[in-house]
């Protein structure tokens, strides 16, 4: 079964213009450098221009877009070099969302969690690379959710989605997206398991084979 064909966000016409864009912006499927197009968004996601612009305001403070007095709008382009800065925020922040996340005891995310892991274990590897990038994404974000910080939530979204962009740009260069994926299925467990010190050192780990896995990407 495909997971899903966009990460949905609930809220007004510009939340869920915003969702569509973003994905299309991480996943490259709007070229870094090239012009958004905004009539025809607009009239392709069924949403007028204010909620528009709106969107793209947001795509902007997220570093995803870019816009030009007299120009317009255009995708970022993505800059491998970032990786060096990206990182070194994520090896510091992610396994305190990973702690916080093991310390929540909330029914409603420890179920989202659950479910998370078990697609995990039962994912096939057959999956399209967009379901099993988004699905990976899901992840992540499922994580800083439950983390119940929203700062460090906003702040770890904006990186995955930098650190997304540029794993794209070399993604058939790289191992199978369903071997990192299932590299979630510990860091999962453990924050169910309620051991924040185990699952701030898996998240670790992933974030450092990560990042060596895309420098050794020709």
């Amino acid at each position: 079964m495909e997971f899903s064909s966009t990460i949905t966000e609930q809220g007004s016409m510009a939340d869920r213009a915003y969702a569509a864009l973003r994905d299309r912006l991480m996943l490259l499927e709007i070229a870094p450098t090239h012009p958004i197009h905004e009539p025809q968004l607009a009239e392709e996601l069924g949403v007028g221009r204010t909620p528009m612009r709106e969107a793209l305001k947001r795509l902007e403070t997220d570093h995803l877009v870019v816009s030009y007095p007299r120009r317009g709008t255009f995708a970022t382009a993505v800059d491998f070099h970032e990786l060096n800065y990206i990182s070194e925020m994520r090896q510091v922040l992610e396994p305190l969302a990973a702690r916080n996340a093991a310390a929540n005891k909330d029914p409603e995310i420890r179920a989202q969690l659950t479910s998370c892991l078990e697609r995990i274990d039962a994912l096939d590897p057959q999956l399209d690379q967009r379901s099993l990038l988004l699905l990976d994404i899901h992840t992540h974000r499922l994580i800083y959710k439950a983390a119940a910080n929203k700062h460090l939530e906003e702040t770890l979204v904006r990186l995955d989605n930098l650190v997304t962009r540029i794993w794209c740009l070399v993604i058939d260069q790289m191992p199978p997206i369903a071997e990192h994926i299932k590299e979630h299925s510990a860091l999962l467990r453990a924050i169910l398991d309620a051991d924040g010190e185990l699952a701030a050192q898996l998240v670790t780990d992933h974030v450092t084979h990560f990042e060596q896995a895309l420098r050794s990407a020709p």
